[in-house]
Parts: structure tokens; sequence; C-alpha cells
């Protein structure tokens, strides 16, 4: 494992705005080299330094568009808020891009082509995480954004021992639903109400799937939220499916804190 790094001040500034850390919290940030088989993976890892010890910890995985600089962002929030975080790299070398053909593309190989492998690069960023030490191992969760809220309930149904997942729009299908008899986590999903990629039917089965297995879940849709309704990049047109929606945006990181002050009691 090799190591890059970046004192986080202007980060820390911002992380302080958006969380309500304290202003004087210094975040750094680290570009973690790991790998999955043989494949090369470039990790972003932020915490605040000024906390001592072992600290829970949040596994990110980011949209299609790859590790770029929004969830390299909702890392620094993070740690602001004392976690350490870890954003994987799914697609290798830090890869990241603003071609939605590529990033579909990209994603498709993972999502719809190989579920085996997408569980594979989740679980490598969860070992890569865990065996941290700044790692609390009893205190660990993964959320996903898009592309990342799919892979997180895939790594979820892999049955990853962690506390909890966290999906923001993220499509709900698996290839086998039987797979959520592994579930170890708590599990909570923020959906678009009205999102086009996640049908009636698709909620419906999701719930079913969750109920016939006997996982403690949660689900909250949001009015009004289309898909990527967390990211500004996403416009302000929901007509197209995709946009951002403020409110949406921070009901949801409220309600990720919550989720994350429950599973993580002592």
């Amino acid at each position: 494992m090799k190591r890059f790094f970046l004192t986080g001040l202007f980060g820390a500034a911002i992380a302080s705005l958006m969380t309500g850390s304290p202003a004087w919290a210094t975040v750094r940030t680290e570009t973690i080299v790991y790998r999955q088989d043989s494949q090369e993976l470039r990790g972003y890892l932020a915490y605040d330094d000024s906390v001592k010890g072992a600290r829970p910890a949040v596994l990110i995985i980011h949209e299609w568009w790859g590790l770029n600089d929004y969830i390299k962002m909702r890392a620094k929030q993070l740690a602001g808020l004392g976690y350490l975080a870890f954003a994987a790299d799914m697609y290798g070398n830090g890869f990241s891009t603003k071609d939605p053909k590529e990033a579909g593309a990209m994603a498709g190989k993972l999502r719809t082509g190989d579920r085996i492998l997408l569980r594979k690069r989740a679980n490598a960023g969860l070992n890569e995480l865990m065996n941290n030490p700044m790692t609390d191992k009893n205190r660990v969760a993964a959320i996903g954004y898009c592309f990342g809220g799919t892979t997180v309930l895939e790594l979820a149904r892999s049955g990853a021992d962690i506390a909890g997942v966290v999906s923001f729009h993220g499509t709900l299908d698996t290839p086998d639903p039987a797979d959520a008899r592994n579930i170890k986590a708590h599990v909570l999903v923020l959906n678009g109400a009205d999102d086009p990629n996640v049908p009636a039917s698709q909620i419906s089965a999701f719930q079913d799937e969750m109920r016939k297995a006997g996982v403690d879940w949660q689900m909250i849709s949001y009015g009004g939220a289309v898909h990527s309704f967390t990211n500004p990049a996403s416009g302000s047109d929901p007509s197209k499916g995709v946009a951002y929606n403020e409110l949406a945006d921070k009901r949801s990181w409220e309600h990720m804190k919550l989720f994350f002050t429950e599973i993580f009691k002592k």
C-alpha cells in the first residue's frame, strides 16, 4: 500500500461550513494505492487528525463518473464530522470522466456486466478501510451515490460484516434477491420519489426482498426529487430525470447522520 499525503486545510474549512464541525479541525487527505487481484486501485482517505485513536469509519462508493472531486468533497465532509472516510476506486487507477457515454460504459461493465466483480471491488475498498489503524472495526458503514448506491447494497448482499449501508439515489435491483439473506448490515435507502431510474416495480421488489430476508431496513423518498438529487452538477431541470434538489440533499444528509448515530452506538 502506498500513501500520498495532503493537508486539507481548505477542505476542512468547507466541511466546517457544511457540517457544523469545528473550524479549527484539520482534515488530512491521502491517496491510497491498493489492489483487487491484479488491478491497481487508487482510493482517497480523509480524516481529522485532531481526533485521537480509532474512530467510526465510512466507505464511500462513487457515482458512475468515477472517483472525482464530488466524492472527495463528501469524504472531507465525513472527516469533518469525526469519521475516517475512504472513497474507494471502483474502476482502477483513480479513473474519472465527465463524458456520460464513457461513464455509462465503465459503470455498465460492473453493474450489468459483472456483479461478482463489482462486489469484489467494493470489498477490496472495505478491506483497505478495515486494515487502517484509525478504524474502529466495530463501527464501520458504507455509503454510495447513484452507481455507488447500487454498489453498497450489493456489498451488503455479499455478507459484508459492517454496521450499515446507505444508498443515495441508487438503483435497487439485484440478479439474485435471495442473496439478501446474507445481509448483516442495517440498510437505509434514500430515494428520489420521482426518480425514473427507480420505478415502482423495483421499489416493491426491493421491499419484498428485504422483508423476506428479515433485514432491518428503512427507505425514505423525497417528494419532487429525481435521480442524482444530491449533486449540484446534475443541473436544475427535473424534467430530464436527473437534477439537483437542495432540500432533498440536505434532508438525506441529516437522515444519514441520524442513521450513523443509531448504528454506531456502543
